[in-house]
């Protein structure tokens, strides 16, 4: 899903100038050095680059999973970086979605409970407890549409890679989020599954107007998206624009960002 804004439109997401640096000993290691990022609602963006480019970093930075050391990260225009840590916690569990290259599913649960950890942690106990057959209605609805239904009683031990993919993003959409954030999500899978999870992302954004910002190395998988963004040492260097409206926009970062093999 292409979004054009309207004029005077504010970005749904922005990042104002961040930058981010680690302290290794008495060493500073500059990671982000003044990134400008804006994301309209409904658009499908990819931010490409090479391993340690600062990727995944960024995306940390947008869903508030860390601190930029400069700058700023704004929800359609109010600063979102700063607010108290109560506030940062309800808006990573009701506007953001998260996957990851790792899935991060609970060993010892089945597929149906981890998706429905979101509402747990979201309600509280009792008031969870109260709700607990249609919230566990919502959770089977998201997991059938991740095709995953016949599986919804499977541990992660027992599911494939892909399977794994596709119930995290389960978890990451059984909550309603307005922006979905996935960091490599085929970064684990090979390209047959991959494949797979990108046209459930695709459809997800075409069919629910859902948000997406995901962080690649692999140029196949950026042509996914709407927007390409790429990321070089910790800078924004281009934007070539949308892959369907430009069929040579991948082909001009390929000798910057190699291909994954």
């Amino acid at each position: 899903m292409t979004s054009t804004p309207a004029s005077g439109e504010l970005p749904q997401l922005a990042a104002v100038a961040l930058e981010k640096a680690y302290r290794k000993g008495q060493h500073v290691i500059p990671v982000l050095r003044g990134v400008e990022l804006s994301v309209q609602r409904g658009e499908f963006v990819a931010v490409i680059g090479q391993s340690g480019s600062g990727k995944s970093t960024l995306l940390h930075l947008l869903g508030l999973l860390d601190a930029p050391t400069v700058g700023e990260v704004r929800l359609r225009g109010e600063r979102i970086d700063d607010l108290p840590e109560r506030v940062r916690d309800e808006l990573r569990n009701r506007v953001f979605g998260f996957v990851f290259q790792f899935y991060h599913l609970l060993p010892e649960l089945t597929v149906l409970e981890n998706v429905l950890t979101p509402l747990m942690i979201r309600q509280g106990v009792l008031s969870y407890w109260r709700q607990r057959r249609t919230l566990r209605r919502a959770a089977e609805e998201i997991v059938q549409a991740v095709g995953l239904a016949h599986r919804r009683n499977h541990r992660p031990a027992e599911l494939s890679g892909g399977e794994m993919q596709r119930a995290a993003i389960a978890r990451a959409l059984v909550a309603g989020p307005e922006i979905l954030l996935a960091d490599e999500p085929t970064g684990n899978l090979d390209a047959n599954t991959g494949a797979g999870i990108m046209e459930l992302l695709h459809q997800l954004n075409e069919q629910t107007g859902l948000t997406i910002i995901m962080v690649t190395h692999d140029l196949a998988v950026a042509r996914h998206a709407g927007r390409l963004v790429q990321l070089k040492a910790g800078r924004i260097v281009e934007t070539p624009g949308t892959p369907a409206g430009d069929p040579d926009a991948v082909e001009r970062l390929r000798p910057i960002v190699p291909m994954a093999s």
